[in-house]
């Protein structure tokens, strides 16, 4: 039995010099990346849960546009009608059809028998009435106008079935999941003109993580949004008796207007309400306090003022408890990876830093680099450690998972490692003795490692 067991120590060694080498072939050849992982404490930062907001909807959700960082979900990528927030996406595209030259918002729009016939929320247009781009803007985006939405949607694309199928390619670059639509208004389709209505039985859904996605892209590629959004009244037509009211009651600017007074709600400047049977009453509201803008959304709730009541749950619950940080600075360099090795170089390593800024949204108060709450993961490039390495070049990647007790997400957040310096390839000769040097240093430390 003795000599079974010196036996299979030998095979035993044996295995592990060979592994050794082939281990050392592998990194020398390039063929596979690096990665470490550092593991964080136990210990997280805590904010209260969405729970104890006790939401009454069927959805909600809560993100911070700047990052992406998802700050509440609550059955958020549940597909749902989502009613007249259909319109961000209809506005989307106008907007980008004016930014890119293709439209101006003075062009003259005729209004044909689709949109005349459309019912629901409407400014009552007659087929051959005209009006700019502009005005149906406004009349879409304030009053939840659905026949001047699908005058824009006929005049863009010729047809609203084309503008549905723009609005669905916009949808896939967008990155939305479960956004379908049928049309541009978001009326379900027994409610459309029959001659207009698609083939397919289908309706239009969109998940609340959906609708906070495209509003977060409305923001973003149209930063002036609000002047549109945020206007209070507009008469359309000089002979109207009464101006279209912003169905948006959150309206900061309606304070000092006394039905609208105890939903009026500081910082908040848009976005779009929506309501039919199928999707109760839905909101996307968006604020901005202190630098830091938030994007709510809550679909499902019972009633017309109830939407503005849990979307001002939400935001508080933001604006309370959050902040938006930059942890560590455009150039810096990470903990423990300072430097890398490089092959084949003048020099035996470089310097690494990141790329940009790392920008999370952390519980307020937060001073410092929460160390202790972040996993840290490195994956280096052997390839792009070979040298000759230029100055700025991406050498690897950086991954901070950040968790906050309370939320149910990580936020997540990925950055290049860059070189700091060049890196000259070395002369052949150099190279060789450099292997040799490696190689035996290599095999010291395994033989050494046996005993």
């Amino acid at each position: 039995m003795i000599g079974n067991s010196v036996k299979r120590k030998k095979k035993y060694d044996v295995r592990r010099i060979l592994g050794f080498f082939m281990l050392f072939n592998m990194l020398l050849m390039g063929g596979v990346p690096i990665s470490v992982l550092a593991a964080s404490s136990a210990k997280t930062d805590r904010v209260p849960s969405a729970e104890q907001l006790k939401l009454e909807v069927k959805s909600a959700v809560l993100l911070e546009p700047s990052t992406g960082q998802v700050l509440l979900s609550v059955n958020a990528d549940e597909a749902l009608p989502p009613a007249s927030m259909t319109k961000m996406m209809t506005e989307y595209i106008v907007a980008e059809q004016v930014k890119q030259g293709k439209l101006s918002w003075d062009d003259t729009v005729t209004v044909r028998e689709n949109a005349a016939k459309t019912i629901g929320s409407r400014i009552f247009l007659a087929e051959g009435d005209q009006h700019t781009v502009q005005e149906l803007y406004i009349a879409m985006a304030v009053g939840s106008a659905n026949d001047a939405t699908v005058a824009l949607a006929e005049h863009v694309a010729g047809s609203e079935e084309a503008f549905v199928k723009m609005m669905n390619d916009t949808a896939k670059k967008m990155g939305l999941k479960t956004a379908y639509f049928i049309n541009s208004t978001g009326l379900s389709r027994e409610d459309m003109p029959e001659p207009f209505r698609p083939e397919e039985d289908k309706e239009t859904v969109m998940s609340a993580m959906d609708a906070a996605i495209l509003a977060k892209n409305l923001i973003k590629d149209h930063p002036n949004f609000s002047e549109v959004t945020a206007i209070q009244s507009y008469k359309f037509r000089e002979r109207d008796d009464k101006p279209i009211i912003n169905i948006n009651w959150m309206l900061e600017a309606n304070k000092n207007i006394p039905n609208f007074k105890p939903y009026a709600y500081e910082g908040l400047d848009g976005l779009k309400t929506g309501h039919t049977e199928a999707a109760k009453y839905c909101f996307t509201g968006t604020a901005e306090r202190d630098g830091m803008r938030l994007i709510s959304v809550v679909m499902g709730a019972e009633s017309e003022g109830a939407r503005f009541v849990e979307t001002r749950k939400i935001l508080d619950y933001g604006f309370n408890h959050f902040e938006v940080k930059e942890l560590q600075l455009e150039g810096a360099a990470v903990k423990g990876f300072e430097y890398a090795s490089v092959k084949k170089g003048k020099q035996k390593e470089v310097g690494l830093v990141t790329d940009r800024p790392l920008t999370f949204v952390v519980p307020k108060g937060t001073k410092d680099f929460p160390e202790n709450n972040i996993q840290v993961e490195v994956k280096l490039d052997p390839a792009a450690l070979t040298a000759p390495v230029a100055k700025d070049k991406k050498v690897g990647t950086v991954s901070y998972h950040y968790k906050v007790e309370g939320m149910s997400n990580v936020q997540t957040d990925t950055l290049s490692l860059v070189a700091t310096e060049e890196i000259e390839k070395a002369g052949w000769f150099k190279q060789f003795w450099s292997a040799v040097g490696q190689f035996f240093s290599n095999l010291w430390d395994s033989i050494k490692n046996l005993f």
